[in-house]
């Protein structure tokens, strides 16, 4: 890999975008995207260095640190391309691409620059090469990018400069220290447990489990330690503890084995090996308990195949959340690629996964994320064995199809998709089509569709100002709008055995009794927007007709119009 190298124009086969447009994509074109994302990488490495070369630093000059990684990737070019293609590189990249041009903050600017000797230094320790530079150590910290991380006892706190030297895969650095000139460690990272005890070396964290064909093992970083882990922001290391980390291990070895259906790749079937990296986020320790579901979870088009995880308690939710996040990169990395649509990034859309009134930009990457999602529970459908867990399957796959098909219609005759946009986005639509031909149980059937007309109608109730409006463009949105919780989308998964509330009994089935109980909320409180939402959904139920669909079409009619617009 050089400077010099020359960078083809990409030309995706058709089966392989028809592939990803359907909304799955096989290994062969997750590899294509993987090398559209590598040489897209390059090419901003190259931009980025040449902004580099005449920051005053009293670190080495890039172009340095640049010799000796060319000189690593000769002699051990797998190594070094694993490097450059980890996630965390592609944000360390982009971050200071904004940083140059004054977009976004962090650590002083030759601090951040000097991530790249970092690099370099962990590529001649894989190629046994020798090399030495002035590095960034933070409160005596060195973090060598996919090798883990030096701590230096007794150094100096904050940021200062030391000094780090490779030679025969030997690591050895040189720092200021708190009551001493110096101070120094000497370990060999690529042995991954050298001086562990005494915890001057921290090594890389991964998840290992055989691949489902039993051919090789999967390797996936768990990357706790990297400060261009997060989707932008210069982070401190958040170490987990070795109880949470073999949680983690668990969770991540069940939730391959739920992945491991047969058949021919397509939408929510995701191979482990495609998955680049998890950055856990939120917790370094088993307690207090994890939640069932994924909190919180998020990926970057700039960090392809990696992703931003709570973990959660349940291997289905993790397994779930590993398919969405790559549906999210996969996506990313088609929009890298190719012009989809023109978007004016105003937020006056619905989507039924959010509170708030989002961009077409984010509305596609919504229908591509639910699309491999629905995939991923029509497969938990097919595969359920209980009753319990076929209602619970049946209602997820029945709501995600059903969402996803509302927001490809909203893509649809937005009018500013591109040919390949449209391209795509017909493809979602063809792979939805077929499915809501898919036979599911009843009531998980029935539930899934209170479900979807509750969330909108309270999206509405919260966020549409009171006032005609012919579409989309038309609507007004509330300045005193706010997050809300989507209580309802989890409550509904399941049918209560002995309804007592008002949500309960509408995810039972009993939409009259679920009137009264929303009635004598809203006696008390007639704008309440959640029980409001519930009213509106049990009387269309109750009394379905013309009037029942104006009332759901626009419950926001039902409120006093709002001088705050």
């Amino acid at each position: 890999m050089t400077s010099e190298q020359h960078l083809a124009p990409f030309r995706m086969p058709d089966r392989l975008f028809a592939e990803l447009a359907a909304g799955g994509g096989s290994a062969a074109a997750v590899a294509f995207l993987e090398r559209a994302e590598r040489a897209r990488r390059l090419l901003l490495l190259r931009t980025l260095l040449g902004h580099l070369d005449a920051l005053p630093t009293p670190l080495a000059a890039v172009a340095e640190a640049w010799r000796v990684l060319k000189q690593a990737a000769e002699k051990s070019p797998e190594p070094v391309e694993r490097l450059l293609l980890a996630p965390p590189t592609g944000g360390w990249i982009s971050h200071m691409l904004r940083r140059v041009h004054g977009t976004a903050d962090g650590p002083p600017l030759w601090a951040e620059a000097g991530h790249f000797s970092a690099l370099a230094l962990s590529a001649s320790l894989h190629a046994g090469t020798d090399a030495a530079f002035d590095v960034p150590l933070t409160d005596g910290r060195l973090h060598l990018p996919g090798l883990g991380m030096v701590r230096l006892p007794g150094a100096q706190e904050g940021l200062t400069v030391g000094r780090a030297r490779t030679a025969g895969g030997e690591l050895t650095v040189t720092g200021p220290g708190r009551t001493t000139d110096r101070v120094r460690v000497t370990c060999r990272p690529l042995t991954r447990h050298d001086d562990t005890d005494r915890g001057h070396w921290l090594p890389l964290r991964t998840l290992t489990h055989p691949a489902p064909d039993g051919t090789a093992t999967v390797v996936v970083v768990l990357e706790d330690l990297d400060p261009y882990r997060d989707l932008d922001d210069h982070l401190p290391p958040a170490r987990l503890d070795e109880e949470e980390a073999r949680e983690w291990q668990r969770l991540f070895g069940e939730a391959v084995r739920i992945l491991a259906r047969p058949g021919a790749p397509g939408p929510g079937r995701v191979h482990p090996a495609m998955i680049r990296a998890i950055v856990p986020f939120g917790r370094t320790g088993v307690s207090p308990p994890a939640l069932p579901f994924v909190q919180v979870s998020a990926s970057s088009g700039d960090s392809f195949g990696g992703m931003l995880i709570v973990r959660p308690a349940s291997a289905l939710a993790l397994a779930e959340t590993l398919v969405h996040e790559l549906q999210h990169s996969k996506l990313a990395a088609l929009l890298h690629l190719f012009p989809l649509l023109d978007d004016d990034r105003a937020e006056r859309y619905y989507a039924p996964w959010r509170t708030d009134p989002r961009h077409l930009t984010g509305l596609l990457h919504g229908a591509y994320a639910f699309t491999g999602v629905a995939g991923f529970w029509r497969d938990r459908l097919a595969d359920a064995r209980s009753a319990e867990a076929v209602e619970r399957a049946g209602y997820f796959f029945a709501l995600r199809r059903l969402q996803s098909r509302l927001v490809v219609r909203t893509l649809l005759t937005s009018g500013r998709l591109t040919a390949e946009g449209r391209a795509l986005v017909s493809g979602l639509a063809r792979t939805l089509d077929g499915w809501l031909r898919d036979d599911v149980p009843p009531a998980a059937l029935a539930r899934a569709r209170t479900a979807a007309a509750l969330h909108r109608t309270e999206w509405r109730l919260r966020n549409v100002v009171p006032a005609p409006a012919a579409g989309p463009s038309g609507l007004r949105f509330r300045r005193d709008r706010a997050f809300w919780p989507d209580v309802r989308t989890h409550a509904f998964a399941t049918r209560p055995a002995v309804p007592r509330t008002a949500d309960e009994h509408l995810a039972a089935g009993d939409a009259a009794a679920a009137l009264t109980r929303y009635a004598d909320v809203l006696a008390d409180a007639p704008a309440e927007p959640q029980a409001l939402a519930g009213w509106v959904v049990a009387r269309t139920i109750l009394e379905p007709g013309r009037a029942a669909r104006r009332m759901l079409a626009r419950p926001e009619e039902l409120l006093e119009p709002s001088p705050r617009v």
